[in-house]
């Protein structure tokens, strides 16, 4: 292997003994070259540890082979920074980009950094989240016809590219969980009132309570950007108050493992005097606090179709046909499960009660889709009666 300094094209030329035409047309997956020569070529260069020149490239291409990331801190997600990135490296793999992130703080409500990478082309795409309504990074991209993908949706009528969570199933189908298992008064804590995807989250939560007809609570001292101890305090304090809430639709685990210590700061227990169904992005809180029913958000897959998303863009596909809409992995067969278990000696006894006999045949895959979950039927018996019409408080 030849010793040389930073290597070049016509080091892999000498190399492989290929001409350094070939060579770059091979570095550049072009058609006409063979795939055997191709494969040759990217063997040597990742030996050797070829890299492009940047600056030649770009005075060649126009491009710069950059896709800038910026990246909001997320107390309440845990892994989502890490998660998103493993995504959209697994998405440009094999592509000439390269992968810039750019740190922007919540606080932090201008477009600066977008601004920066627009005017002087530091990217061949943008990548962001935590959109609002009529976001204006939105716009100033739009604007200036610069490719991009945000992770969330905005309300401007001219189409843009996205990947979203659909919040708004997240968001009712953990209530009627929560309705399901005979809890009285469902809560849920919103992100903050500009996002767009607090008004997704908030329809779900709204629709679940106003079909079932039961009260239900939205606090507006605090929010999923909230420091996790005033999440804890703030629970701490409406534990014990009349009317508390029993029932918990969480965001995200960080505020779900909030609301399990301040309510235990009130002697009371999970699975007993209250329920929590909230996202999962990670498996810290199905480790840590099993008795939590969760729906899992796959924010690697979430990473992926967004740099899937921004190449096409890159490549000039219409941004009609580029949104994404990622469903909730709802799943709760796996509790009704684990209850027939403890319940029923065994599947086949023939004197056990419906009851078990019906939990028990959740565990061996029997449940029809669109059952209601039957620990609820339970709940609802053991507390009698019927919950209370649907108040706001």
């Amino acid at each position: 292997m030849l010793k040389t300094g930073k290597p070049t094209l016509r080091t892999i030329a000498d190399i492989t003994g290929f001409a350094v035409t070939t060579v770059s047309r091979a570095l550049s997956n072009a058609p006409q070259i063979s795939v055997d020569t191709r494969r040759r070529v990217h063997e040597v260069a990742a030996e050797i540890g070829y890299l492009p020149d940047r600056a030649a490239q770009r005075l060649k291409t126009g491009r710069t082979n950059v896709i800038s990331v910026i990246l909001d801190p997320h107390e309440e997600i845990l892994g989502y920074g890490i998660s998103l990135m493993h995504g959209l490296a697994r998405a440009l793999k094999d592509t000439p980009y390269h992968l810039i992130v750019t740190p922007n703080f919540i606080d932090d409500g201008n477009i600066e950094a977008i601004r920066y990478i627009v005017r002087n082309g530091m990217a061949d795409g943008v990548i962001f989240s935590r959109t609002e309504p009529f976001d204006p990074r939105v716009r100033l991209l739009l604007e200036n016809g610069f490719p991009f993908v945000t992770h969330g949706r905005t309300e401007f009528s001219t189409p843009h590219p996205y990947v979203d969570y659909d919040n708004f199933s997240f968001a009712y189908e953990a209530t009627r969980r929560l309705i399901a298992r005979g809890r009285r008064k469902p809560m849920i804590i919103l992100p903050p009132k500009r996002m767009t995807f607090s008004q997704h989250l908030l329809h779900g939560f709204m629709t679940a309570v106003r079909e079932a007809g039961v009260a239900y609570e939205i606090p507006d001292e605090i929010d999923l950007d909230c420091p996790v101890e005033q999440i804890r305090a703030y629970m701490s304090r409406r534990a014990g108050e009349p009317d508390a809430p029993d029932g918990f639709a969480c965001g995200g685990e960080v505020s779900a493992l909030a609301t399990i210590t301040g309510m235990s700061d009130n002697g009371l227990t999970l699975g007993l005097e209250y329920d929590i169904v909230a996202k999962r992005t990670s498996k810290l809180l199905s480790q840590i606090q099993p008795k939590v029913e969760t729906i899992y958000e796959d924010l690697t897959d979430t990473g992926a179709q967004m740099g899937r998303v921004l190449l096409a863009r890159i490549a000039g596909e219409d941004m009609s046909g580029l949104q994404v809409l990622l469903k909730p992995q709802v799943d709760f067969w796996w509790f009704e499960a684990l209850i027939a278990v403890r319940l029923a000696p065994s599947v086949g006894d023939a004197d056990i009660s419906p009851t078990r006999g019906r939990l028990a045949a959740y565990s061996v895959g029997t449940r029809k889709k669109n059952d209601l979950p039957l620990v609820g039927e339970m709940s609802r018996s053991d507390r009698g009666g019927k919950r209370p019409r649907s108040q706001s408080s």
